[in-house]
């Protein structure tokens, strides 16, 4: 009977140390998920302000049907200074303004960045539709 008990006893340790390896990957898995998630979120915020900025009469300080200075603007969309990081990681967001679309991109920092399975995120902007990708 005392082999029967310590056979259990290690197998109730290998099922609890599967669990545990498991619970540990879903975690992850759920991390990246997230962060995946916020990016868009913040992409989408930002490609909203560019559309702003692009249907603003230049006359109020936005581009006049542009998202760069094409129609006279005195200035070319960017990221608000307070919005060029981000809450996912250390990395910044920095925009590249042409006449009719935008591209606003997440570029993570190379050290410390904890998903592997990001690259960059891009956001295309247009007049009428905003459009994300995450990169990996």
């Amino acid at each position: 009977m005392g082999q029967q008990q310590l056979l259990l006893i290690v197998l109730g340790v290998i099922i609890v140390g599967i669990a545990i390896v498991v619970g540990i990957n879903l975690f992850n898995a759920n991390a990246e998920e997230s962060a995946k998630d916020t990016l868009v979120s913040e992409g989408t915020n930002l490609g909203a302000m560019a559309q702003q900025f692009y249907k603003k009469p230049v006359a109020l300080g936005g581009g006049g049907n542009a998202f760069n200075t094409s129609n006279g603007a005195p200035a070319s969309f960017s990221v608000p200074t307070n919005l060029t990081t981000s809450s996912v990681g250390p990395g910044t967001w920095a925009a590249t303004p042409a006449a009719q679309s935008c591209s606003i991109v997440f570029t993570p920092a190379s050290a410390n960045w904890p998903y592997s399975s990001i690259t960059n995120c891009t956001v295309t902007v247009t007049a009428t539709s905003i459009s994300s990708r995450i990169n990996g």
